[in-house]
């Protein structure tokens, strides 16, 4: 699981300027890492999006042996790209290959109000990786025309025809996941996963079908496959190699293979060998497997995720994108963190959650902040805060998990940032003051309390399915809901402060759910146009919890809707009362899990979660428009430059920055554009 979502202060908080169009550059002629003092992080803006850059602390430190296991690490990850934008969309890399190749070779006037809306449409499908918007899930649409468009084409010599030329301006596939039941889940999803004629009913009948050959131990069925149907028969179309994505996973092995040389330890090792030899079999016992030893590497300094991982874009939550994240470790925040994840069992043994839910053993948590070295496929350019992985939840009961906090791009969200969008919602100067104080510090602990302890708590009734199985298209968002909750709910004990982890734990439980709930009734509607229903799992369990306990602290008035000057506030009035509805929330999204209650997921998620007020959303979107930000950030990668000597060897790997956000795209795309 990883959470996606931004820190809950920082949230559309972040002002920029606006920057005008630059030719695309040499990718190769990066910039070396400035002084914090002078860093840049901001590269640019553009329609919704901002695009920040990340620094690597501890880079330096690293061994020339590191360096190369990181730097290989990442060239697998890259790999993997194009496989996401097929994933996506049956489209996209058309689409993509013929935008870029007339970005690249017009030389008409592109002082237009056309060309300008063309540029800003292909960097929207770069940040997206394809033409469906990353976190709406609605398809963009351009504000260009058809006729234009085909100029440009018939200008450039470039070939797209057909519907996939059509499908930019019309109302297909409008929608890349779909989680409206009465729109069909897998009809009217335009995600790449499913092809022919299937129902979800057929989909569902299809994998359960299957079975494990240890129950103990399921496989999860469907994770790496697209399903097709032929002549009214279903087949598992693999994606491996000398399968479907082949020839991307040929490349990513290499990589891999290249890193197992280098790896820091007999563990590291072990784990990336049947990671391979995952990607050459697509067996799902060998995914199993490899889950187990890589959760099991807990030593040395560099650690990645890589493969077919989140089920986040499948409505039906069976099938993974691609992902890669490679990582070196911060020790100092680290060394600070951790003291959580040694406290695990406290925290689970103290949960409001029913006894026969608990884990009586939690075992294996650890939990690191680290600095992000290179993100590819599914978490970039938009990435996650925070990820805790293996997802199985048998391997999670047995083994363990790792959790982390991903430092540097938190902290490049923060040297950016502003106080303009809190100064807007929070209904006075001192909620405002206690956001400012306590704010960064309340985010970090509940990320690092969701990850580590949320995600790791609890256990599922005996003879009880998978979650994606049981709870279907309601899975994820009550998984993510959960472990936010769980954090919610230990943010307001005087544990923390025990463990030195504050120094008031009643002013930052205050801060932290002043954040929440002003995003999860409000701010967080900037993402979605007026109208709209909220369909993103994370957008959705922020929802939920917050809706769920204005509602029932009704009676006493634990959380006020108040009006200002005009302007809506929802303000809470009795923060011991409002930890307690978050205990009573934990315990019955808990019961749910443990018991597989589908109608009482639907029922909480599609009342609380799902449903927008207009005149809420009206109001949000109009006094968000006073404020100069866009409500979505990401990053481009640095630049990592192997040096050689006069034999060719590798003697070190520099770090360098993107001079901008379209000459890496175009960069990925020639050197890693393999399907």
């Amino acid at each position: 699981m990883k959470l996606k979502h931004l820190p809950v202060i920082l949230i559309g908080v972040l002002v920029f300027s606006a920057c005008k169009e630059n030719s695309p550059k040499d990718p190769t002629k990066g910039k070396s890492e400035q002084a914090d003092d002078s860093f840049d992080y901001l590269v640019e803006e553009f329609a919704d999006i901002k695009i920040l850059r990340y620094k690597i602390p501890g880079w330096k430190n690293l061994t020339l042996k590191q360096k190369k296991y990181a730097y290989y690490l990442v060239q697998a990850g890259l790999e993997g790209r194009d496989i996401l934008w097929d994933q996506n969309y049956k489209y996209n890399l058309s689409i993509r290959k013929a935008l870029e190749h007339i970005y690249t070779a017009y030389q008409g006037d592109k002082d237009t109000e056309d060309w300008k809306a063309f540029v800003t449409y292909l960097k929207q499908v770069w940040f997206a990786n394809g033409i469906h918007h990353h976190y709406s899930n609605n398809k963009f649409k351009p504000q260009f025309s058809e006729a234009y468009l085909k100029t440009l084409l018939r200008a450039t010599q470039t070939d797209l025809n057909g519907e996939a030329l059509a499908v930019i301006f019309n109302d297909k596939d409008a929608k890349k996941v779909n989680l409206d039941e009465s729109k069909g889940l897998i009809s009217g999803s335009a995600v790449n996963f499913y092809q022919g004629d299937i129902t979800a009913q057929e989909v569902d009948q299809h994998y359960e079908s299957m079975t494990s050959a240890d129950p103990q131990k399921p496989l999860s069925f469907g994770l790496n496959s697209t399903l097709v149907k032929e002549n009214g028969k279903l087949e598992d179309r693999v994606w491996k190699s000398g399968g479907l994505y082949g020839a991307a996973i040929d490349k990513i092995i290499y990589w891999l293979e290249k890193a197992q040389e280098v790896a820091e330890n007999e563990q590291q090792a072990k784990a990336l060998g049947l990671l391979i030899k995952f990607y050459q079999t697509g067996d799902l016992a060998v995914w199993n497997a490899y889950s187990i030893e890589w959760t099991k590497a807990t030593e040395g300094d560099i650690d990645y995720i890589n493969g077919f991982i989140e089920v986040y874009e499948d409505p039906k939550g069976y099938k993974a994108t691609f992902e890669s994240v490679v990582q070196i470790t911060d020790f100092e925040m680290s060394e600070k963190m951790k003291i959580i994840g040694e406290n695990a069992q406290w925290f689970e043994d103290r949960s409001p959650i029913m006894e026969e839910h608990k884990k009586k053993n939690v075992v294996g948590v650890t939990y690191k902040t680290v600095n992000v070295v290179g993100e590819a496929g599914d978490n970039s350019p938009a990435t996650p805060i925070g990820i805790n992985l293996p997802n199985q939840d048998w391997i999670r009961e047995q083994i363990g998990s790792k959790s982390v906090s991903l430092h540097n791009i938190i902290t490049a969200y923060s040297k950016a940032g502003g106080k303009e969008k809190l100064k807007e919602f929070a209904y006075d100067q001192n909620e405002v003051a206690l956001s400012l104080q306590y704010g960064e510090t309340a985010d970090n602990l509940h990320t690092a309390l969701h990850e580590v302890v949320g995600h790791a708590s609890g256990r599922l009734n005996s003879g009880i399915g998978e979650p994606k199985e049981t709870l279907k298209s309601y899975a994820s968002t009550l998984e993510e809901g959960r472990a936010d909750l769980v954090g919610l709910y230990y943010m307001r004990d005087p544990k923390l402060e025990e463990l030195g982890l504050t120094d008031d734990y009643d002013k930052l439980s205050q801060a932290g759910y002043n954040d929440y709930i002003r995003n999860g009734m409000m701010t967080q509607l900037v993402r979605i146009e007026l109208g709209e229903e909220i369909e993103e799992a994370h957008m959705r369990n922020r929802s939920w919890i917050s809706h769920w306990v204005y509602e029932k602290g009704k009676e006493n008035q634990v959380i006020e809707k108040k009006v200002k000057d005009g302007k809506t506030y929802f303000v809470i009035t009795d923060y011991d009362r409002l930890r307690d509805l978050f205990g009573q929330l934990l315990r019955e999204t808990q019961r749910i899990k443990s018991e597989g209650d589908y109608q009482a997921a639907k029922d909480l998620v599609e009342h609380y979660g799902v449903k927008v007020d207009p005149e809420i959303h009206k109001e949000v979107l109009a006094r968000n428009k006073k404020i100069a930000t866009a409500p979505y950030g990401g990053f481009v990668n640095p630049i990592l430059r192997p040096q050689t000597n006069e034999k060719g060897e590798v003697i070190d790997i520099k770090v360098e920055q993107p001079q901008d956000f379209a000459s890496q795209m175009l960069h990925y795309a020639k050197e890693y554009g393999t399907l």
